[in-house]
């Protein structure tokens, strides 16, 4: 992939999940030589310009000397790395590598090709920077995550490589990867920006859109197995309400159980809402994932730095940093998800509970009643999960603590919110898993045979299940489940024909 073309979510997973090669395009060389030539005359003017020989946040009206702007451009780097926690896994770091490179190559940062050409070099040759998932509040940027991406660009701090953490200045020495020493403006266009917020982001909501999709598949198989009524996956009603997602989510349903036999089950005449109203909930999460993808296809391709650098010699001071709209995105797709666990809890307690499970065994235990247990305990997990979705959704955005003294006293925590989505994200793909499970194991109680796409994921599933008539080690079950709904995941084949 060339940077400086336009940035899209499956580009975005091509570079930095699936690792392919990228290079510097010709017409982004020349755009940030020009931005560069802007600096050089703003630098001979003398005339004040934040952060290029100024201070920075609540230091922005102290003057930098020449002699020191270089050493101002490091110490921002050093002094900023100040992140905590665990550090961000790969894939999240080489997508901020992409993004921050995409945006500098936009030629409004007063970069040198040279820095973007370093992002480059480290996508390309597999080094991938330590960085510290705690500590941005989202606006200016994500500081202290994006000055521990860069850290290594300059020989410092610490890089993955091989799956060890070492210090950057030694294999850099190893693969004869030469630093770099920054110039005026550099190191603030590097930290100025929505990137790491950005790349979690981008991750969730493109594998939440593949989740989603899937716990349509597993829903029809729960569906088959509870033995549903079909009535409210009729077209007819759907075009009465034709929101996009609701739309899709009942074609989808449909197609998958086109070849199924459409029973209307003794005297039943309407089921619980888990069943009948797939449709409008799942499509409602749906739209909601559509709609992060637009925001977030029109932040990878922003300039987010600050000051901006205009080709008529203009260096203008605004908040393109700042992290709202994808901090907002976060905590709405958070929540959209964390109904959805919701609603697949709900039928993971249909398919055990002897109440309301349609005739199917006791918590589809099999061998004896009450030596055995069977599924019982796997809604318990279900459902504290669900609880743990339900703190985390609340918004992040809906907090702002001032810092700097109190030059940025608005922020967005965003990253807060990304965080926070990732791991809603990853119970609810548990949650899903046990459900799949479950569904698969019931439709063998049932002695019914699914046909089609369906059938074929039942039997997939199925074949994990490796304890089948009477109590055991479940858990060892459940982990080849999720091992696998986590590959189709995060998979870059589309598993579904609609």
């Amino acid at each position: 992939m060339e940077i400086g073309d336009h940035l899209n979510i499956e580009k975005f997973m091509d570079v930095a999940r699936y690792k392919e090669k990228v290079s510097l395009s010709k017409k982004a060389r020349e755009r940030l030589e020009k931005s560069r030539e802007t600096i050089e005359k703003i630098l001979k003017s003398g005339d004040p310009v934040y952060g290029v020989n100024t201070g920075f946040g609540a230091l922005a009206s102290v003057r930098i000397s020449k002699e020191e702007l270089s050493d101002l451009q490091r110490n921002i780097i050093l002094s900023h790395s100040a992140g905590f926690g665990k550090p961000l896994e790969e894939e999240i770091v080489r997508g901020m590598m992409l993004l921050r490179a995409v945006s500098l190559s936009k030629g409004y940062s007063g970069v040198r090709p040279l820095v973007v050409e370093k992002l480059i070099e480290f996508l390309n040759t597999g080094v991938y920077p330590y960085v510290p998932e705690k500590g941005s509040v989202g606006a200016s940027g994500d500081l202290a995550p994006l000055a521990h991406l860069t850290l290594p660009l300059l020989g410092e701090g610490y890089v993955i490589y091989k799956g060890e953490k070492r210090k950057s200045r030694e294999v850099l020495k190893e693969l004869e990867i030469e630093p770099i020493k920054l110039r005026e403006k550099e190191g603030l266009a590097l930290i100025n920006g929505t990137q790491a917020m950005t790349s979690i982001l981008t991750f969730s909501a493109r594998d939440a859109e593949r989740l989603l999709y899937l716990a349509t598949m597993v829903a029809a198989i729960s569906f088959e197995a509870l033995n549903g009524i079909y009535d409210p996956f009729e077209e007819g009603i759907h075009e009465l309400r034709p929101h996009k997602g609701q739309k899709k989510v009942a074609e989808l349903f449909r197609e998958l159980t086109k070849d199924e036999e459409k029973r209307r089950p003794g005297e039943k005449v309407q089921d619980a809402y888990s069943l009948r109203t797939i449709p409008q909930v799942y499509g409602a999460v749906l739209d909601t994932i559509k709609y992060a993808q637009s925001v977030l296809e029109t932040e990878m391709n922003s300039v987010t730095d600050n000051p901006l650098i205009f080709d008529d010699g203009r260096a203008l001071s605004g908040g393109n940093f700042h992290g709202e709209p994808v901090a907002l995105i976060a905590d709405f797709l958070a929540i959209a998800l964390a109904d959805l666990g919701n609603m697949i809890e709900r039928r993971i307690d249909r398919l055990l509970n002897p109440k309301v499970n349609e005739g199917l065994p006791p918590f589809l235990a099999s061998g004896k009643e009450g030596l055995n247990s069977g599924y019982m305990i796997f809604q318990y997990t279900a459902a504290a999960l669900c609880n743990e979705n339900k703190v985390l959704s609340y918004p992040a955005s809906a907090d702002t603590i001032p810092t700097s003294a109190y030059q940025e006293d608005h922020v967005s925590m965003g990253m807060t919110a990304a965080l926070k989505l990732k791991k809603i994200l990853e119970n609810v793909i548990h949650i899903l898993s046990i459900e799949a499970m479950l569904a698969s194991v019931a439709i063998e109680h049932r002695k019914r045979k699914l046909n089609g796409l369906l059938g074929e994921f039942q039997k997939k599933v199925y074949s994990f299940v490796q304890n089948r008539h009477e109590d055991g080690f479940f858990w060892e079950d459940l982990e080849r489940v999720r091992n696998y709904i986590i590959n189709l995941i995060r998979g870059k084949e589309k598993f579904w024909r609609n």
